[in-house]
């Protein structure tokens, strides 16, 4: 009886014990008192002094200085616990002076990815939606796929696919990165400032100073600057490694049949990652005491715009190793001791792209190379991959699951590692078979042999070019295509074009990221009038196209006002443009006959004659022709004229469309007008014209004389001038006594000029 008694007294104490959170009774009062305090704080902050003269007042009162110091301090603190509590990087006060706000920013943003993520999940789970895979790497527990025609292997219908492992919401690698990621529309420099087993050292980097002469006008300053330290700019995008690899000699141990050495089980071959720098140099070390090792490289290239390389698997014969060269990038350039070692043998397999990514990335070298694709092209195998080449000297069926795998995940998979670590192992034994096979096709000689190492040879003097934005850039994409445009998809596809490159070097995303092929040439073929158009051609939309969609319509919109013409219709109708002229240049009057150098003549002063007519110094009213007839005949008044500053700017035509340029705003205020506006001033500008003919009493095709226009019979006497003026003799004795002494002045002075 009393034991009930006891439990009706205690009844009343579950509710304290069974609350959400100390001093909140539910998850309802914890949010209402969570959001009030967010609440008011974004109130207070509405108070703050705002950034500009407000704060600039403030900040000179030591009081407010003091103040935000600490207040500072302690909202950096409060971050750093809350990324520490969600696993985020928290280093939030140990910053650079340079760098220190946009380091901070990028682990606001990295740190609110996370949460929300998390947030994300939670809520699923909360609804019943559950996740059957972890959220980092997504994959590795994979799910169920699809088999069809692209991924079933062969005839084998037992269900083994190719896998695309992809990380979600991976940390970009390149913020790690200790030098940023150069994606400047600039010529690629070597990044090699330290020259191992150098015959010729690396040319000295020290240019001459510029000309202090200050008659000299700045750009032929730039220009004479520019043919003086030619040759040190030729050194410095020439290969560094470029005479060793010229005068390398074929070492003796391939000039004799090998004796294959088999390859220990994998399973039982040690395997060692390396990511730590105290590693790499014992790396280095031992790959100098060998005399062949097999490299390979996994590279990541839709997430980033010039590629990352993930990973490189080394071999020896003994053991292999797996190197983390998104940890180790800016300490790679060690490796160059070993790589650039001529009595060490490096065995690559289709070092095509193998070479430039390890100038790209690492500024690594490689000297004494022996690629097995080409081997097994010079043996006519059939199949010069390295799947076959498994198959056919180890009996091995390579793994290829991991082929299309996200090699920028880390911790990587034991399945990926097992994978990477395939890739060399069993190289050295196919290098060893390849070459004995070469032996026996030749007979016993070393000519085959001598033909697959100078293809290596000239692969190893193979440069990093790094791709360049012009002009013409769209072109070859556009060729490549096969499609024919009119002149607004033309526009738009260039305006397309150059935008994408553009945000793709900004944002380091591949061009097929920011905006692939195909659904590019779709915007540009349909040319949307809304930007839901635009959405609709690309499925799925990518991400940068939806943040962006209002620009690009303003690009389409820009190219929808262009005349709607043939892409293949050129201007005719003036001689010195014509394809059919037979004068090469102004001085080459060796294949002009007489008669066409008096019409040449002719419509040149002609020409001179309308350029009064029209307002000397109104080149918009000129047409293609006259305008083009100018810049001919004002190329030869000085040679420099391209180095010096001139009063008529050349404008590019391609700046017109470019949204990142000023002509382009300049160029859509103008459209902005109304069309009355422009009629109106089209019509003055006519009656303009019209006086001005009247008051001068010069007509285009008309010369004024004391006894009138000239008739027919004064043709000859026009022509015989014309002619004459063109042979540089400015004599017409019998013209002068019927012209006008002063216009027949104003006409020779036109000519002079």
């Amino acid at each position: 009886a009393v034991k009930p008694e006891r439990r009706r007294l205690k009844a009343p104490a579950r509710p304290d014990t069974a609350e959400f959170c100390p001093g909140f009774k539910d998850v309802d009062a914890f949010v209402k008192r969570g959001l009030g305090g967010v609440v008011a704080a974004t109130k207070a902050s509405g108070l703050l002094p705002q950034a500009g003269d407000e704060f600039d007042f403030y900040r000179s009162f030591p009081g407010f200085q003091d103040f935000c110091a600490v207040q500072g301090e302690r909202l950096l603190h409060c971050m750093s616990q809350l990324m520490q509590h969600h696993g985020c990087r928290s280093f939030m006060k140990d910053r650079s002076k340079l760098t220190g706000l946009e380091e901070r920013f990028d682990l606001v943003i990295e740190s609110n990815d996370v949460i929300l993520e998390k947030v994300g999940i939670m809520l699923d789970e909360a609804s019943g939606v559950t996740r059957s895979q972890p959220v980092m790497p997504a994959g590795y527990q994979p799910p169920r796929i699809v088999v069809s025609s692209w991924n079933r292997k062969g005839n084998d219908h037992s269900g083994e696919t190719f896998h695309l492992l992809h990380a979600k919401n991976i940390q970009r690698p390149q913020l790690k990165f200790k030098e940023k990621v150069d994606n400047s529309n600039t010529p690629f420099v070597a990044k090699i400032f330290v020259k191992p087993n150098a015959i010729k050292p690396l040319p000295s980097c020290e240019l001459t100073e510029r000309p202090e002469d200050l008659d000299v006008p700045p750009a032929l300053a730039d220009f004479i600057h520019q043919l003086r330290t030619q040759e040190h700019m030729d050194d410095m995008f020439s290969h560094p490694y470029q005479y060793e690899l010229e005068h390398l000699v074929m070492p003796e141990i391939l000039r004799s049949r090998p004796d294959p050495q088999l390859y220990k089980p994998l399973a039982e071959t040690s395997c060692t990652f390396i990511e730590t720098l105290e590693d790499l140099v014992a790396l280095n070390e031992k790959l100098a005491k060998t005399t062949e090792f097999a490299v390979d490289l996994e590279h990541h290239s839709y997430r980033s715009f010039l590629g990352i390389t993930c990973l490189m698997q080394i071999s020896t014969r003994e053991e292999d190793f797996i190197i983390d060269t998104l940890e180790l990038r800016s300490e790679m350039y060690i490796l160059n001791e070993s790589f650039t070692d001529p009595t060490i043998v490096k065995v690559f397999h289709g070092a095509d792209s193998d070479i430039e990514w390890l100038q790209k990335d690492f500024g690594v070298y490689v000297v004494n190379m022996f690629d097995t694709h080409h081997a097994a092209r010079s043996l006519n195998l059939g199949r010069n991959s390295l799947d076959h080449l498994l198959k056919l000297y180890c009996s091995v069926d390579s793994n290829k699951r991991y082929q299309l795998a996200d090699w920028r995940i880390r911790p990587l998979p034991e399945e990926m590692l097992k994978y990477a670590q395939a890739d060399t192992h069993y190289l050295l034994y196919v290098y060893d078979r390849v070459r004995a096979d070469l032996f026996d096709a030749a007979n016993g000689q070393s000519n085959l042999i001598q033909v697959v190492w100078s293809k290596s040879k000239d692969l190893c003097l193979k440069k990093y070019v790094k791709p360049i934005f012009t002009e013409e850039s769209y072109m070859e994409l556009h060729r490549k295509q096969k499609k024919s445009f009119n002149s607004q998809q033309l526009v738009a596809f260039r305006l397309l074009f150059s935008w994408r490159d553009k945000l793709a070097r900004e944002e380091d995303e591949s061009t097929g990221y920011v905006l692939p092929n195909h659904m590019m040439m779709k915007i540009a073929e349909e040319l949307p009038k809304e930007p839901q158009g635009i959405i609709a051609c690309c499925n799925p939309t990518p991400p940068l196209v939806r943040q962006q969609i209002n620009e690009l319509h303003q690009l389409i919109k820009q190219a929808r006002e262009i005349p709607l013409l043939k892409v293949s219709e050129v201007l005719s109708g003036f001689i010195l443009c014509s394809s059919e002229s037979t004068l090469f240049g102004p001085h080459d009057t060796s294949h002009v006959s007489e008669s066409d150098l008096m019409e040449l003549s002719l419509q040149v002063i002609l020409l001179f004659l309308l350029k009064e007519d029209e307002g000397v110094g109104n080149s918009g009213h000129l047409t293609v022709a006259q305008q083009k007839a100018c810049s001919i005949l004002e190329s030869f008044e000085n040679p420099f004229r391209m180095y010096l500053p001139s009063k008529d700017i050349h404008i590019s035509k391609n700046a017109k469309y470019d949204p990142s340029t000023k002509i382009y705003e300049i160029s859509n205020r103008w459209k902005l007008q109304s069309i009355e506006k422009q009629q109106k001033e089209a019509q003055a500008k006519q009656e303009a014209k019209k006086q001005a003919k009247k008051a001068k009493g010069i007509y285009r095709l008309e010369v004024c004389t004391p006894a009138g226009p000239v008739g027919p019979i004064k043709v000859s006497c026009v022509v015989g001038l014309i002619f004459s003026v063109a042979c540089g003799s400015w004599k017409p004795a019998h013209c002068r006594q019927e012209w006008d002494e002063a216009r027949l002045k104003r006409i020779n002075l036109r000519i002079k000029e």
